[in-house]
């Protein structure tokens, strides 16, 4: 039998990222190996904070260029107190998904087995939610600069760069995956009634995009009504599509309403597979527990999940994601942002050991 090969970017970056891509890359081998019908070849980039104060740059000039040979990146966190946030941002992950135009970031988020949700009497049938993230242009486009500096009318600005195509294509995305989910049911986020151009446009090619999914039913909500609306009503809610920042910011709410910030994954796609797309955790680089291990590591394994799923490994990645809802369901195996005492190495092995389990 002919064994599939995947090479796989590691790009651990920063603090924590580095404690969780080295146990995800475990758990990637491990499903490998009890696959039998596929290997990874990982190749490791040294690309971070650390490099930037040696050489001044996050990546080399032909970093991107030498990611596009691989089939898939995994990436851990970027970011170090002494770096200013800004420079590590567009300096590393911004150059690697605007570059590959990794476009739809796609953030699922469900309350797995044994983690209980902040919002009371909220189980895993109410929250199940897929949050689709315009990734490449819109408050992140890098568009904008300061003049007068140091003056009293010294100006700042950000532009928001709102494309029909950019908007069309996600709008696409989102509204085939609502159409591939059991409920079949999106909701648009923009704020049109305040910002009238871009936002407007939002709304306008939804509405055209929407007849070329008549399986889909959809409404739209502005984005401050939609933060009420996931905590008073999250079982309304299925697939939601929305801009860069808007986005950005409802995903790490709907990673604290499942239970932590800790266990959210993250896939930047290039769904037409022109490049490589690129998988990681929410959560930053996290200084403050650096080193202790006990860094969460299962928004990197369900990261790899969703890296799995893409590279066509469709059964490791659902013998995974069941290894690492047996490991949630146990509280013991509850790192300290879950309310536990469990360590990064112990959650590991734990799911390892059921990835290995004559029943997985």
């Amino acid at each position: 039998m002919s064994v599939r090969k995947h090479r796989i970017a590691a790009i651990p970056g920063d603090g924590i990222g580095k404690e969780v891509v080295a146990a995800g890359l475990e758990v990637l081998e491990a499903s490998a190996a009890r696959d039998g019908g596929f290997a990874v070849e990982t190749e490791h980039f040294d690309w971070g904070s650390e490099r930037y104060k040696r050489d001044g740059a996050f990546l080399p000039e032909d970093g991107v260029d030498r990611l596009r040979t691989f089939d898939a990146i995994l990436f851990g966190a970027v970011g170090a107190p002494d770096v200013p946030d800004h420079v590590t941002l567009w300096g590393l992950r911004l150059a690697i998904c605007q570059t590959l135009d990794q476009y739809a970031n796609v953030r699922p988020t469900r309350i797995l087995p044994g983690i209980t949700s902040p919002l009371r009497n909220v189980g895993a049938a109410d929250l199940d939610w897929v949050i689709v993230r315009e990734n490449s242009e819109g408050e992140y486009a890098g568009q904008g600069g300061r003049t007068h500096r140091g003056l009293p009318e010294e100006v700042a600005t950000d532009v928001a760069i709102h494309t029909r195509a950019g908007i069309t294509r996600i709008m696409r995305f989102a509204f085939g995956l609502a159409r591939s989910r059991p409920r079949k049911l999106l909701t648009v986020v923009t704020k049109s009634n305040a910002q009238r151009h871009g936002m407007v446009l939002w709304d306008e090619v939804a509405k055209e995009v929407s007849a070329e999914f008549p399986e889909v039913t959809w409404d739209k909500m502005l984005v401050d009504a939609m933060t009420v609306r996931m905590v008073v009503n999250p079982g309304s809610l299925d697939t939601i599509v929305a801009t860069n920042l808007h986005a950005d910011i409802l995903s790490d709410l709907a990673a604290a309403l499942a239970g932590s910030i800790g266990i959210a994954p993250t896939a930047n796609l290039n769904p037409e597979r022109r490049t490589p797309s690129m998988f990681e955790p929410i959560h930053g680089s996290a200084f403050d527990i650096t080193g202790k291990g006990i860094a969460n590591p299962i928004g990197t394994f369900w990261s790899t999940v969703m890296m799995l799923d893409h590279l066509g490994e469709k059964d490791a990645a659902a013998r995974l994601m069941v290894a690492i809802e047996r490991v949630t369901a146990d509280p013991a195996l509850h790192t300290p942002d879950l309310g536990g005492k469990a360590t990064t190495r112990d959650v590991t092995d734990a799911v390892l050991a059921a990835i290995r389990g004559r029943n997985a």
